[in-house]
């Protein structure tokens, strides 16, 4: 079983739930126990808000406004990837192979969302479009499946 959606979204906080809706909606249907979709739509409200956030004004134009986000379910394995426009990150921008993740203070409000995705996937990727610009963060997990799974990977 495999299956994949691509979604074109505008830079507007309205688009996360949206995007962690119709994830948890595919999970749901193809049977992916209720725990793993919960982990990846947590790991991918956290990229896409990021993504509203920090994914625009380089000055680009009207495609510094969206973003686009990716799902795989393919087999035993989810791989979302969500990609903006904006400025990317400045350590790989650097040179450096990705950007350091560091965990935020225990009050802090915001810096939490790199930590949680690598804390919820099984694998992430964090870094650079190359030549256009703009940030790519992906991540995968190892699915499990309901009893009942009506789409269970064989």
């Amino acid at each position: 079983m495999s299956i994949w959606w691509s979604l074109h979204l505008r830079r507007e906080a309205a688009s996360v739930p949206l995007a962690r809706r119709l994830l948890i909606g595919t999970m749901e249907t193809a049977g992916v126990d209720p725990d793993i979709s919960y982990d990846l739509s947590v790991a991918l409200s956290e990229a896409c808000a990021n993504a509203v956030e920090h994914g625009g004004d380089t000055g680009c134009g009207p495609g510094s406004e969206a973003y686009r986000v990716t799902a795989y379910l393919d087999g035993e394995k989810c791989r979302i990837e969500v990609a903006d426009a904006g400025p990317g990150f400045p350590a790989a921008a650097a040179g450096l192979s990705r950007p350091p993740i560091r965990p935020a203070h225990s009050d802090a409000e915001n810096g939490r969302g790199l930590c949680l995705i690598e804390e919820l996937a099984d694998h992430v990727h964090i870094g650079n479009k190359p030549g256009r610009g703009g940030a790519v963060v992906s991540f995968d997990k190892v699915l499990k499946w309901r009893s009942d799974a009506p789409l269970m990977a064989v």
